[in-house]
């Protein structure tokens, strides 16, 4: 599955993934999906905000239990970053079958659609339409950088933008979902375990800061007559690294636009994009507003008008402590995958996933698998064979468990 899924969308020069949603990469992942799910006689399903599913067992039935994660990536991403969670979950169902495991409850495979919201710059789309998050209205105006609308790039894939929307019936029969995931971070490696168990999601936002001056020409244009963007933008990405270090949080301008963007030209507009997550909302309210302090003091002083806009904010996310307990029982009860026996560590993460959109929902829980480097949204990223199948035989140890009671 993972040689068959690993070309797919991958960029020659960069050796990162663009699997965009509705492109033709995201169709090459999602055909590859279905082939997946026919070769294990599952059924396929296609909800109206273009997630699919397959289905062991009828999910009419209630009470489902559901793993998987999403297949799209940010730009220039890695192999792992969601991909993990999709292939464990199929290999997790086939070593379900060779142990002969019973089910007592449906089984669910899910692959979210444009989880990263790298092609319209909002991240779970998929998952939050289901959830009812995002309105059909609020969807319909998102746009890509080339200005195509969101209905657009649907529609162009074969799939009706005007279906989209909340889908309270489906998640009601979700009884619990599992989501694997590969570690964003070094906690595991420096602890010594291959698997982990979140406790939470950090709170997170992603706001857009539009500096507006005047453009002119670089050559002759005295430094004393400008009104030059790019001067306060510049202030705020380090204003932004000193308010993430004073609150022990992250804060990061990660993606920039500039007009007229010449060479022997000064910006009339920078747009810069920030990203900050916090282990609480004070302190993450505490860095965007110094963040946006500094950004207005250094644009004043230059003469540039601000605009800023909150594109997305995420509150803080405690996965179900019951389901939570639960998995850390069933990991505890057989082999541990780490090197302390009866023990897996607990921890959080500042990265956002499909399964604390749909927390608020339904019981979620999330499966860590070690991450050597820590690097991630990169090619680098990177986890161990023997650690990936650590991670399966955990899913299938908890979905086992889960299912058959």
């Amino acid at each position: 599955m993972w040689r068959d899924l690993l070309p797919l969308g991958r960029h020659p020069g960069s050796g990162g993934y663009r699997r965009y949603a509705w492109t033709g990469a995201d169709a090459e992942c999602r055909a590859w999906f279905a082939a997946q799910a026919a070769l294990r006689g599952l059924r396929l399903d296609v909800d109206r905000n273009g997630n699919q599913w397959a289905w062991l067992g009828d999910p009419a039935d209630g009470d489902a239990v559901v793993t998987g994660s999403h297949l799209d990536s940010v730009p220039d991403g890695g192999a792992f970053d969601g991909p993990l969670g999709v292939v464990s979950a199929f290999a997790a169902l086939d070593e379900l079958r060779r142990r002969g495991t019973p089910l007592d409850r449906p089984l669910g495979i899910v692959n979210f659609g444009d989880e990263e919201g790298a092609r319209f710059g909002l991240a779970c789309v998929g998952s939050r339409l289901t959830a009812g998050q995002l309105t059909r209205d609020r969807a319909h105006r998102l746009t890509d950088g080339d200005g195509i609308t969101l209905p657009r790039a649907m529609e162009a894939a074969g799939h009706d933008p005007d279906a989209i929307g909340a889908d309270p019936e489906r998640l009601a029969r979700i009884g619990a979902f599992v989501e694997l995931h590969v570690e964003q971070g070094r906690a595991l490696d420096l602890s010594g375990d291959r698997i982990g168990i979140a406790s939470a999601i950090w709170p997170h936002g992603r706001w857009r800061f539009d500096f507006r001056g005047e453009a002119n020409h670089a050559g002759t244009t005295r430094l004393a007559d400008r009104r030059d963007p790019m001067l306060p933008y510049a202030e705020t990405v380090l204003a932004a690294r000193r308010e993430a270090e004073l609150a022990g949080a992250v804060a990061t301008f990660g993606k920039i636009a500039v007009e007229p963007n010449g060479v022997n030209a000064i910006p009339s507009l920078v747009r810069g994009w920030l990203d900050s997550r916090a282990a609480d909302r004070t302190s993450l309210d505490t860095v965007v507003a110094g963040v946006e302090k500094a950004a207005r003091d250094h644009a004043a002083a230059h003469g540039v008008d601000l605009d800023v806009v909150r594109e997305s904010h995420t509150p803080v996310v405690d996965f179900d402590h019951a389901l939570r307990d639960e998995l850390a029982r069933i990991l505890c009860r057989d082999e541990d995958p780490g090197p302390a026996p009866g023990r897996v560590p607990v921890l959080g993460t500042g990265a956002g996933h499909d399964a604390g959109i749909l927390s608020a929902s339904i019981p979620t829980a999330m499966l860590f698998v070690r991450n050597p480097t820590g690097v991630s949204h990169s090619p680098a990223e990177y986890a161990a064979e023997d650690d990936c199948l650590a991670g399966v035989a955990a899913l299938a140890d908890v979905l086992e468990g889960l299912v058959y009671r």
